[in-house]
């Protein structure tokens, strides 16, 4: 028999704020930074911020999967809250193996049915999945229509950028050359980034200068939507509130017959290897 109490399950990187988690009863496992006085829960006793001022004392932290304590802690407070069912949409498998360990363990719960989903992408992009599901299970969703088509289909068509306003902390965290790093600051270079078909990061443009960063995020985010006419839209910010409002309204005034538009603020664990100025943007096609 088919769950007929569905929970939402994610991780920290999905860059949903405790209040937009708890009004759409979305639960969610921290993934784990680990720092020079300690290991800290990301998005629970530490966030973005914390590391932004880490990474300019010339700290360079490190991230972890979440614990199998706090996954099974996670299982257990949806058992106990009466659900028959989970889906858990999880950061990329290109990126992390939080995807995977969700998984396996789930497949060890005989208590729940459990149905975990790699992302593919990130921050915003698992974001404003979450979101839609939560507004799809409000709106009567099967566990059937939900993990057979809404799911997967919200995977394919959800498309975030993001900016990388320095590549120091890309270089110093072994994601790209030394050589790439120096020339791209000493240009003024800001590459902008998504997820590859993989779930890997790729750069999808550069642009010389931040002016010109919103317009770029604006019209990549405006040729992922093409031709369809029923979407949502999103904007996220690592350190920069008030640039992402700016981009809110010229992203706005581009596609403006969103269903919804959502934002978000870049975690702690992406932050570790952007650091901070970052914006991004994102699509999500529902037709």
């Amino acid at each position: 028999m088919a769950p007929r109490k569905i929970a939402l399950l994610t991780d920290s990187c999905a860059d949903l704020s405790a209040r937009a988690a708890e009004e759409n009863r979305i639960h969610v496992v921290p993934l784990r930074i680990r720092c020079a006085d300690g290991e800290y829960r990301d998005g629970v006793d530490i966030h973005a911020a914390d590391i932004y001022a880490r990474l300019k004392r010339g700290e360079l932290p490190k991230t972890s999967l979440p614990t199998g304590e706090d996954i099974s802690a996670a299982f257990d407070r949806i058992a106990e809250q009466g659900y028959d069912g989970v889906i858990a949409v999880m950061l990329s498998g290109g990126l992390s193996g939080t995807y995977n360990m969700v998984r396996l363990m789930a497949e060890e719960r005989k208590d729940l049915e459990i149905k975990v989903y790699d992302s593919v992408s990130g921050s915003l992009g698992i974001g404003i999945t979450m979101l839609q599901l939560a507004e799809d299970l409000r709106g009567g969703a099967s566990w059937r229509e939900l993990t057979h088509k809404r799911v997967p289909q919200l995977i394919k068509g959800t498309t975030p950028f993001f900016s990388v306003d320095t590549l120091e902390y890309l270089q110093k965290g072994g994601r790209i050359g030394k050589v790439a790093a120096m020339a791209g600051t000493m240009l003024q270079i800001k590459p902008l980034i998504t997820f590859a078909a993989d779930g890997q990061l790729q750069s999808v443009a550069k642009v010389r200068g931040r002016k010109q960063v919103m317009d770029k995020l604006v019209d990549l985010t405006v040729k992922a939507c093409g031709s369809h006419k029923k979407y949502n839209i999103a904007v996220a910010n690592g350190g920069a509130p008030e640039e992402m409002e700016e981009l809110r309204e010229k992203l706005k005034a581009a596609l403006p017959n969103y269903d919804h538009i959502w934002d978000g603020e870049i975690d702690g664990t992406l932050s570790v290897y952007i650091g901070d100025g970052i914006l991004g943007a994102g699509v999500q096609v529902l037709d």
